[in-house]
């Protein structure tokens, strides 16, 4: 079951968003109908105390936040909260939070571009429908030409956006005076209006201004450094919607009169209008109109980029047609994008946008809700390669506080909300079970907390979040070649083998192949137990870390149909590796781990390496093909006259490195005093184009 999780995925998108690119995807996707158009309608709600409402909505989706974070970390890959949900509870849960998360995105980013048809109708005589339908090709365009240019127009309007909001807010503040802006005025309405029903019932308005901020987990796997870039990315978007939502809203309160703010579907307009009247030509205005442009631009680009992700990433793990998983010569998801364009083009025909929009908000705070579930879950599995590069503060509380405040909030937004979220569920729940239950073996990380209550696990998904760990540190893979290249591999025909005498094959290895202090090493063996990982149903993976090595070691046993291996345990194993690295770096363990079992999913695997007739042939199947070379040295062109030189003499292609040397049917480590010979067959690994060169 191990290989249904690795779903056919070949076709990988290219890790080029930056960590301002994570900032402006998701600061772009906050900055929309929040800001301009429902301050006024939130302030009619609870008066001058909707600053506030905007502030606790801020605080409200931390839980979320982390959540989200935690798990772009621990598995940065197309898709997210589908990608999250599938992995944590399972294909059905996985549908669900894909189709629907595809569905909320498609409505959101296609509101967003009817109300910048609708500003740009503010200058232009142009009919709005058309404008948007005419937008959506255009950024389609965009996204379709590659994520480069995609973020690059990201960059350009969100860096235009937060200067002229920057400048509206510190324009405002100057204006209305520091000290008299923090000061509530009792004759503007009551603080709280509609009293603390109406201010909760204004923060649950609200909250969904910020729902954008978490897009960019769909997008998580074209991030470099995502460990880094995601977490830190999305608290500096959150620092700064807060701070232009929470100060925008506090200004307009003390600039406009509550009749002119109240119900304004143009609020931030008005404000420019009431204090930077003074500008010639209407400059001000005009500026915060291009800046309402800029925000429904990014938020309309940004989703059209985040939407196609959900149906590439659900089309590779088989719930969506295969073909949607395509990408282009720009290494884009090519169907992905045309479905997700066209489905908006349809959506802005056919449905009264802004209405859906604000339905399909409920859905999104459902998935708040199960992405902080899913967090649960996936620390409570005890899957020892689930290793998120952030965690989640406060664990439980922070992710239990995410539900409560998700459902709440649902609660909030009245019967039809919750009906059109209900709908979404059921919808997908039908396309799961008609189109994709039959296609997939695959289950989720919550069978391991089913284990804890005595049922059954699902062993695939501690495989994929192995090769995931790999996936993180993809520059890095050559070294792990490296260590398996030079790997000490044993084929045990007929005899019986238990634990403690693998260890003692292992110590007698270690000391012939890599002299290791044997005595060293059997003390080391006894201090602390190994780690354990079923790569294959049938193979089982050894490791743990020593401070007497400076560099990994693995050692590989197959076991003959002659031998007999007794490890305790009821699985039927016909390999086991024992994995040796050094106490640094952190987390080298997982990584290797995690790049033998992408090896060990992939085409035929297994038959090929049971099929393995001696230990090189062995090795050539434990390393990428495409990435490895086994010849005679009169063979390899560019080295055969190197008779007689040593090895550290002989220059290769920049990746390129000699790792074994086999001569007179003896295998030895490359060493740089290594002499080479007429008849050595090397063993080389390189990237292919390196290799080529040879």
């Amino acid at each position: 079951m191990a290989a249904d999780a690795q779903t056919g995925e070949t076709e990988k998108l290219t890790k080029s968003l930056k960590l301002f690119d994570v900032y402006a995807i998701a600061t772009g996707a906050m900055f929309s109908s929040g800001l301009f158009l429902l301050p006024g309608i939130a302030a009619a709600d609870t008066g001058n105390s909707v600053y506030l409402a905007y502030l606790a909505a801020g605080f409200l989706i931390l839980p979320a936040m982390y959540c989200m974070a935690e798990l772009s970390t621990a598995m940065p890959k197309s898709g997210g909260t589908y990608f999250f949900l599938d992995r944590a509870m399972g294909p059905l849960m996985g549908t669900i939070g894909g189709l629907g998360s595809w569905i909320a995105v498609v409505f959101k980013s296609a509101f967003a571009l009817v109300g910048m048809g609708a500003y740009l109708g503010l200058y232009l005589d142009v009919p709005i429908t058309i404008t948007a339908v005419v937008l959506t090709l255009v950024f389609g365009a965009v996204n379709y030409a590659g994520a480069k240019e995609t973020t690059m127009l990201q960059r350009i309007l969100v860096t235009t956006l937060v200067v002229i909001l920057g400048a509206f807010t510190i324009l405002g503040l100057a204006e209305a005076g520091i000290p008299e802006v923090f000061t509530p005025e009792p004759d503007y309405g009551t603080f709280f209006s509609n009293g603390l029903v109406g201010f909760v019932s204004t923060i649950g308005l609200v909250f969904v201004s910020y729902a954008g901020l978490t897009k960019v987990a769909s997008v998580a796997e074209e991030v470099e450094n995502p460990d880094r870039n995601i977490p830190l990315g999305m608290l500096l978007s959150l620092i700064t919607a807060t701070a232009i939502y929470t100060l925008g809203t506090l200004i307009l309160v003390k600039l406009l009169e509550p009749e002119a703010l109240f119900g304004s579907l143009t609020p931030m307009a008005d404000g420019a209008e009431a204090f930077l009247g003074w500008m010639p030509y209407d400059l001000g205005v005009l500026l915060i109109v291009v800046s309402a442009i800029a925000a429904f631009a990014s938020t309309g680009n940004a989703g059209i980029m985040s939407a196609s992700r959900y149906p590439f990433a659900m089309a590779k793990d088989k719930l969506v047609p295969e073909r949607l998983s395509r990408l282009s010569r720009f290494e884009t998801p090519t169907l992905a994008i045309a479905l997700t364009v066209a489905t908006m083009i349809a959506v802005l025909v056919l449905f009264d946008v802004a209405s859906v929009a604000k339905l399909a908000s409920a859905f999104q705070l459902l998935l708040f809700g199960l992405v902080c579930v899913a967090v649960i879950v996936m620390r409570q599995s005890g899957i020892e390669s689930y290793k998120p590069g952030y965690a989640t503060p406060f664990y439980p509380w922070f992710p239990v506080a995410g539900i409560l405040i998700a459902f709440w909030l649902i609660i909030e937004m009245g019967f039809l909300a919750i009906a059109f979220t209900g709908m979404i569920v059921i919808a997908c729940a039908l396309w799961y079970q008609f189109y994709a239950a039959d296609r997939v073996r695959r289950r989720g990380a919550i069978f391991h907390v089913h284990e804890q209550l005595g049922r059954a696990r699902y062993e695939g998904i501690e495989s994929e979040l192995m090769s995931i760990v790999h996936d993180r540190t993809a520059e890095e893979n050559l070294a792990y070649e490296q260590v398996i290249a030079k790997s000490a591999m044993v084929d045990i025909d007929a005899s019986f083998c238990d634990f403690d005498i693998l260890l003692e094959r292992t110590v007698a290895i270690a000391e012939e192949r890599f002299e290791i202090d044997p005595d060293a090493l059997r003390d080391a063996f006894a201090d602390a137990p190994f780690e354990r990982h079923r790569v294959l149903p049938r193979i089982l993976l050894l490791h743990r870390t020593l401070d007497l090595i400076g560099e990994p070691k693995l050692f590989v046993f197959r076991f003959g149909d002659g031998a007999e291996l007794s490890l305790d345990t009821e699985h039927d194993f016909h390999t086991v590796m024992i994995l040796l690295v050094p106490e640094e770096p952190i987390g080298l363990d997982l990584r290797i781990a995690g790049h033998v079992a992408e090896i060990a999913c992939g085409d035929r695997f297994e038959e090929r390496w049971l099929a393995a007739e001696d230990e090189q042939a062995m090795n050539a199947v434990l390393v990428r093909d495409d990435h490895f070379l086994h010849a005679p040295i009169g063979d390899i062109a560019s080295i055969a006259d190197k008779a007689g030189w040593r090895l550290e003499e002989v220059e290769l292609p920049e990746t390129c490195l000699i790792v074994m040397v086999e001569r007179g049917g003896e295998l030895m480590i490359a060493r740089g005093d290594l002499v080479l010979e007429t008849g050595d067959r090397l063993s080389i690994i390189g990237e292919p184009e390196d290799l080529a060169k040879l």
